[in-house]
């Protein structure tokens, strides 16, 4: 029997704080840009480049977030939802290229240390600091949710950091008059971001190569449906992400002689929504060939790309909630 399924989310909670994020980022990133070079400040420069970096993580969001409400087609039936982890992949390597580059300015400038208008440089980072907080409040309901937000909220979230860390430093600098300080700021603010940024690619490729999602215990998922009375062995199993918060679920079960297909498709469908967060579930309920009498699992052969032939005996179920 035919089913049509929806993989869209029910609704797109988090566009309209994305889009004021957007423009409150924009706007202060020609301000900090302008500053950067009018105080001389290696750190504001790299505090601008994050921020234009966030510009574009929010751009990347919200036309994954458009994108992915268009329906399955005849190309892509699953829709859209995986262009947040893309979003995901493009922003993370645009901090690294940034990082990259600031670590290497920075280099330069411990050589050939440079005056730093320490006054400018403290106004500039005090509005970015007010700027990323009310960005941050803006996207933190979203973060738990969406890569492609917790991607926004991840960089700038580095922001709010890097404007705390040039505050710092324009105050040190002003006081000291140690020149050295602005570059050191710069690869501090670099190296906090990367290893932030890497566990967002990470779980951004885990969603592209079809792994098992953050959380999940592939284990615990086949004992809990092997848990069932009637089920006598479960094969061909596969968990994957259709987007970060959307798992979903495929596997033959082969079930007891006598047992009702659809009532047990309906009864390890509810138990994979309560027990283990997956909705999206399709079951294939095959009958025991080896009767109940033998009392052990059917055993199949997996080797060589070998094609499963079910016979009429096979049920084909899909369980959505």
């Amino acid at each position: 029997m035919g089913h049509d399924h929806d993989h869209l989310p029910s609704e797109i909670r988090h566009e309209k704080p994305l889009w004021w994020a957007l423009g409150l980022t924009t706007t202060f990133l020609v301000v900090e840009v302008v500053g950067a070079f009018w105080t001389n400040s290696l750190a504001l420069l790299s505090d601008a480049a994050h921020m234009a970096t966030d510009t574009l993580a929010l751009m990347i969001a919200l036309v994954a977030v458009r994108l992915s409400r268009r329906p399955p087609d005849a190309r892509r039936t699953y829709g859209y939802a995986r262009l947040e982890a893309l979003g995901a992949m493009i922003n993370g390597a645009m901090l690294f290229v940034v990082a990259g580059y600031i670590l290497w300015e920075a280099i330069a400038r411990f050589r050939q240390p440079q005056e730093i208008a320490s006054t400018g440089m403290l106004v500039i980072a005090a509005i970015g600091l007010v700027i990323n907080l009310i960005s941050m409040r803006l996207l933190q309901a979203g973060s738990g949710e969406s890569l492609n937000v917790k991607g926004a909220y991840l960089e700038v979230w580095a922001d709010m950091l890097g404007s705390v860390a040039v505050i710092v430093g324009a105050l040190l600098i002003r006081w000291t008059g140690w020149k050295p300080i602005d570059p050191i700021l710069a690869v501090l603010i670099g190296l906090w971001v990367l290893p932030r940024t890497w566990v967002l690619m990470r779980e951004a490729i885990n969603v592209l190569l079809e792994g098992v999602p953050k959380g999940t215990d592939v284990a615990k998922v086949r004992a809990g449906l092997g848990a069932h009375a009637a089920v006598l062995d479960v094969h061909d199993l596969h968990i994957w992400a259709l987007a970060s918060s959307t798992p979903a679920l495929t596997a033959h079960v082969v079930m007891r002689d006598g047992t009702d297909a659809d009532a047990l498709r309906r009864e390890l469908g509810a138990r994979l929504h309560e027990e283990f967060g997956i909705d999206h579930v399709t079951l294939q309920i095959e009958a025991d060939h080896c009767g109940e009498a033998c009392g052990q699992p059917v055993k199949h052969d997996h080797d060589h790309g070998h094609d499963h032939d079910h016979d009429a005996q096979g049920h084909h179920g899909h369980v959505h909630r």
